[in-house]
Order: C-alpha cells, then sequence, then structure tokens
C-alpha cells in the first residue's frame, strides 16, 4: 500500500504544491473564506481570494497565517485538509508524508502547531524544513559544500536572509518586512498623494505591474481605479514606478540593513565566498524590477534573481521528498 508524498511551500500569501513526478500542483492565495455565525469554511485558495472587498459582512476572507506562523489553528488545518486532499488520489487509503516551509526564526511551540496542524489535516507524518535552507536548495545551490552562500528569501509575510555553508544554517535574520507590507505601503502612498483609496488586490496589482526598487529614466505607468477620499466618488489615476520606488525605498532599506547584520554576524570566510559568488534572491517578491541592482548599489555585492524565484522553496521540498530518507538523517525535524 503506498504512501505519496508532498511538498507544501506554506507561504503567508500564496501556497504552492509539490508532487513528484507531477511537479507543481497548485499555486493558489493562502487565504481562507469564512461563514461568521457558524465559523464554517465556504472556499479556500484562489475563490476565496476572488471574495476580498466584495463579500456581504457575515462573510470573512481570512489570511490564516501572519508573517509566516500560523495565526489560527482551525483556519490553517481547513486550508491544508484542502490543499492536501487536492493533491493526493481519493482511492490513497494512507495519509501522504509530506514536507512543509517555515519561516527561519520560528518557535518550538510553532513548530509543533505546524506539524499538529497537518497530522490532523490527514498527513501520515509531517517533516518540517526552514526556508532559507529549502530556497537554496530551490535555487540550485550546492547547499552541502564548504563554501558559503547568501540567500534573501522575499515572501509575503517574511524576508529571510540566511548564509548557508555545509548543510546548515551558519547566520541568519528574518525580518516581518516582505509583500504584504509593500501592498501597505503603496496603498497608503496612494491614500496620502492622490487623496484615493484603493483596495488590497488593486495594490497587489500596482506592485506586480510596476513594482521597482529603483527610480529610473524609463518609468513604467499603470492606471488604478478607486475611491476619492473627498468626493466619494470612483476616480482613476495613472501611477508610475519612480512612484512606487519612492513609496517602497524604507522598507527595502530596511530589509538591505538586515542583510548588513548578517555580514556582521558571518565568519570572515564566508563573507569571501558570498563578495565572490554573490546573493541569490528567491520567493515571490524577489520579482520586483530592478531589485539586484538595488541591493549591489547599496551593500556593494552582487545580487541574482533565481529562476522561477517563486517556486524555490516549493522546487527545494521537492528535492527532499526525492531523497526522504537521507534527509530524514540531517535537515528535517519531527519534534
Amino acid at each position: 500500500m503506498f504512501s505519496r508524498k508532498i511538498g507544501i511551500d506554506l507561504g503567508t500569501a500564496n501556497t504552492v504544491v509539490f508532487v513528484p513526478g507531477k511537479g507543481f500542483i497548485i499555486n493558489e492565495p493562502t487565504i481562507v473564506a469564512l461563514s461568521k455565525p457558524d465559523n464554517t469554511v465556504l472556499a479556500v485558495g484562489n475563490e476565496a481570494k476572488d471574495m476580498i472587498g466584495r463579500t456581504p459582512a457575515e462573510i470573512v476572507p481570512y489570511r490564516p497565517l501572519k508573517d509566516g506562523v500560523i495565526a489560527d489553528y482551525y483556519v490553517t488545518k481547513a486550508m491544508l485538509t484542502y490543499f492536501i486532499s487536492k493533491a493526493t488520489s481519493w482511492f490513497n487509503p494512507v495519509g501522504p508524508e509530506v514536507v512543509i516551509s517555515v519561516p527561519a526564526g520560528i518557535t518550538q511551540t510553532e513548530r509543533r502547531a505546524v506539524i499538529n496542524a497537518a497530522r490532523e489535516a490527514g498527513a501520515r507524518e509531517a517533516y518540517i524544513v526552514r526556508e532559507p535552507v529549502l530556497a537554496a536548495l530551490g535555487a540550485g545551490i550546492p547547499i552541502n559544500a564548504r563554501s558559503g552562500n547568501m540567500v534573501i528569501n522575499m515572501g509575503g509575510g517574511t524576508s529571510e536572509v540566511a548564509v548557508i555553508a555545509l548543510g546548515g544554517i551558519v547566520s541568519w535574520t528574518s525580518l516581518r518586512v516582505a509583500g504584504n507590507k509593500f501592498d501597505q505601503a503603496i496603498s497608503d502612498y496612494v491614500k496620502k498623494k492622490y487623496s484615493l483609496a484603493i483596495g488590497e488586490q488593486t495594490a497587489e496589482n500596482v506592485k506586480i505591474q510596476i513594482g521597482s526598487a529603483l527610480v529610473t529614466k524609463d518609468k513604467m505607468e499603470y492606471q488604478i481605479r478607486g475611491r476619492d477620499m473627498v468626493s466619494g466618488l470612483p476616480k482613476d489615476v495613472i501611477i508610475n514606478s519612480n512612484e512606487i520606488a519612492e513609496a517602497l525605498n524604507p522598507l527595502l532599506t530596511e530589509i538591505a540593513g538586515s542583510v548588513q547584520s548578517v555580514f556582521n554576524s558571518t565568519p570572515p570566510e564566508l563573507v569571501a565566498d558570498v563578495m565572490e559568488k554573490g546573493i541569490i534572491l528567491s520567493g515571490g517578491s524577489a520579482q520586483l524590477y530592478y531589485l539586484p541592482e538595488y541591493f549591489e548599489r547599496l551593500l556593494g555585492v552582487p545580487a541574482y534573481v533565481a529562476e522561477d524565484p517563486l517556486f524555490c522553496v516549493a522546487r527545494g521540498t521537492g528535492l527532499i521528498l526525492t531523497h526522504l530518507d537521507v534527509y530524514k538523517r540531517t535537515l528535517l525535524n519531527k519534534r
């Protein structure tokens, strides 16, 4: 009787599910729509995201993860049940073995909550691995090598910076500044400059379409629609990428500062390795225009965006699943 293996990149903004032999089979928002009176789950993923900003008072779209960790156990369990059942065959009576990504700074209590939620959601066994290690694996970095590699994994809830050598994390920092904060910064900027209230999804679309880390000569433009805060009527505004760069600058400066702090606590030999190889950027938020150039200007170290940065962590779970017996003795933690 076989048991399928599943890798889950459990992100604050998006959840990506990887199944060996099939690849990435699910990439959906980490959102659950709840019916308030009886607290029942109405929708998960894409269907729940479509409800944001459009629901009556008794239906609440809810993000069960905050800053990469479980904020609501019941809702997280319901969401994991949905993803695991969608990823496994209906005729498979044995629960799958599941590898789940977690932030580097997760506490022992938060760690247990993720494992218990996965088991209650139908997993036969759950293993957790820290995101920077998975991101490095997914980016094609030989994590067991003696030389050091630096990864900046920028997701929806957290940006994690880590130097990895000999299969482990040598120095790291986790910052609760990432994609969700970028969206909020764009929304606040538009409200302050144009007196225009825009929704969460509009701010995210602006970030995806013209989000830039640097002010450039060739600026991109995007039309947004929202509510005029003076008249209360609908209004259109054209915004450009240089304005987005201005809105995001304080947050990106904060992330660059955390990279500097990791360099300060890293052995000089490994710093030299990173200087030679450059910094690898992964995660959905690493797709901002001119982000590698931004870090290179501030830190003086070359930076590169990994191939398919959004899927790096999920791809890393796939590599672990392929060699699960080997990694059980080293990276994986069942406690």
